[in-house]
């Protein structure tokens, strides 16, 4: 029976096809480092850092509750102008090994470091307009990360380059209902962006088109050989036809798997943002005249990304789409849209602060609803069908203990632990979010220049448990071992009051 490529699309184009689907998708929306779990950021506060966060909305004259629990504004007594930036330096080292669909080891190194140094921004202004009202403005950072490994790393199918961020212009005000209770409320406005690039295996793609003509030869075989059963072709002719049919597929084989050699990739890169908006609710009390307690939650803010992507493709493959039996089957690879809808999750926040003459002792709880991230479904501008990732996250808990010792009228000193749990397991984790749950020591200081002007400098550890990662791409390549994290913050503020 004559063999012929039109057999090869059942088999190609459903795997081809989850290589484009799985890179867009991933890179339209990927969720996916600092003092916080997977990509949330705390860094708005170098006097918070200092403590570890803890008190972080109660310790008191600090114009990040702008942004962190509006209510507390009510402390803030006159006009605040607030400017902090963070220095994050996070490692994340990879040791493992890859191989492809059939179990070949793939070539390539562990990736390098594939941590960087960012900064963090983050701008507040808080003033009392009465006796009983305030307004505030900020701009902060509370998500985002990036990791980036060497373009040859054993896991560039799943990933080389992920960068994620979201900016929040929050708007705040707070009322005090009476002398020892305020309520708070935040409007937000909140820009989502994410860029990820990927390797694109096409030796893999080509190791299913040759799977598909292995199996046409092999079902061709069968029905001569049938027909021979059958007595309607002679054994001599059946055994010339099986021979031209089994040299036809090798043929065939030998030649995709000539045009899509291992190691020969291709490379996607895409990009997609969004405007979203949210709310944010508080509670702020003074219990005694030396405790305060806050509440606040924050909602999940839910984003459409639209993104564009583009691909490099190699001359093999080049040469496969120029077969007019294989064009339709297989992705062209070339410049397409799509849409992914996301949500950064909702957070509650618990904050106590006790003031003593001498020092203060702040505690945080924090609780963030990361279990909306179950899936990524992304809907293509073309017509191809939608594609689905699960992930199926898991909520996550920030405790923390810290203080402030005042040595004098002008300098403060700083400390405190925290660990912050983390959403992802080793089922779904990927080596674009290495996470896994941290421990947070930090140091800090403040020294008051005058009345109206301060400054804060702070320091942080964050010590990370080893996180095990075996993910498959979209062409079945799968990368397992494991990464060795930690992270570095350095954050200074300044802050005047007028």
């Amino acid at each position: 029976m004559p063999m012929s490529f039109r057999s090869v699309p059942g088999i190609a184009r459903p795997f081809a096809l989850a290589a484009l689907s799985l890179a867009v998708a991933g890179a339209l929306a990927l969720p996916q480092d600092a003092s916080a779990s997977a990509f949330q950021l705390k860094e708005n506060s170098a006097k918070g850092m200092g403590r570890a966060y803890a008190g972080s909305a109660t310790a008191g004259g600090d114009a990040s509750v702008v942004a962190n629990n509006p209510a507390a504004m009510t402390d803030l007594d006159g006009t605040y102008f607030q400017a902090d930036v963070t220095a994050i330096n996070f490692s994340a080292k990879f040791s493992g090994e890859g191989h492809n669909v059939l179990g070949q080891p793939t070539s390539g190194g562990n990736g390098g470091d594939a941590g960087t140094t960012l900064p963090v921004p983050a701008l507040f202004f808080a003033t009392k307009v009465s006796d009983r009202v305030h307004l505030g403005f900020g701009f902060s950072v509370p998500f985002g990360f990036q990791t980036e490994y060497d373009n040859n790393w054993v896991g560039r199918y799943n990933g080389i380059k992920s960068k994620f961020q979201s900016l929040d212009a929050t708007l705040s005000g707070s009322f005090d209902v009476t002398d020892t209770f305020a309520l708070g409320a935040s409007v937000i406005a909140q820009k989502t962006s994410a860029e990820l690039t990927s390797a694109i295996n096409y030796n893999a793609i080509g190791l299913s088109v040759q799977q598909g003509i292995q199996a046409q030869t092999a079902a061709g075989v069968a029905q001569i050989q049938a027909a021979a059963a059958a007595g309607q072709i002679s054994p001599a002719q059946a055994a010339a036809m099986i021979q031209a049919a089994v040299q036809q597929g090798q043929a065939a084989a030998a030649g995709v798997a000539a045009a899509t050699p291992a190691g020969v990739d291709g490379f996607a890169r895409i990009k997609g943002d969004d405007t979203g908006y949210g709310w944010q609710l508080a509670g702020y009390w003074k219990l005694t005249p030396n405790d305060k307690l806050s509440l606040s939650y924050r909602s999940k803010i839910n984003h459409t990304l639209e993104g564009t992507g583009n691909f490099t493709r190699t001359p093999g493959y080049d040469l496969l789409l120029t077969n007019p039996q294989l064009a339709g089957s297989l992705p062209p690879f070339e410049h397409t849209t799509g849409k992914a809808d996301f949500t950064t999750p909702a957070t509650a926040i618990g904050s106590y602060w006790h003031q003593g003459e001498k020092f203060g002792l702040g505690i945080d709880v924090a609780w963030t609803k990361w279990d909306v991230f179950k899936e990524l479904r992304v809907k293509y501008g073309n017509t191809q069908p939608d594609s689905v990732e699960t992930y199926n996250w898991r909520n996550t808990w920030y405790a923390a203990i810290g203080g402030d010792y005042y040595v004098n009228d002008k300098l403060t000193l700083r400390a405190g632990i925290s660990v912050d749990t983390t959403p992802t397991y080793n089922a779904t984790r990927t080596p674009r979010v290495p996470d896994s749950t941290r421990k947070f020591v930090a140091v800090g200081l403040g020294y008051k220049a005058s009345e109206h002007f301060e400054l804060n400098a702070s320091y942080a550890h964050i010590f990370v448990n080893q996180a095990h990662v075996n993910a498959t791409s979209g062409t079945g390549d799968v990368v397992n071992g494991n990464f060795d994290d930690y992270g570095n913050l350095l954050s200074v503020s300044a802050q005047y009051k007028f």
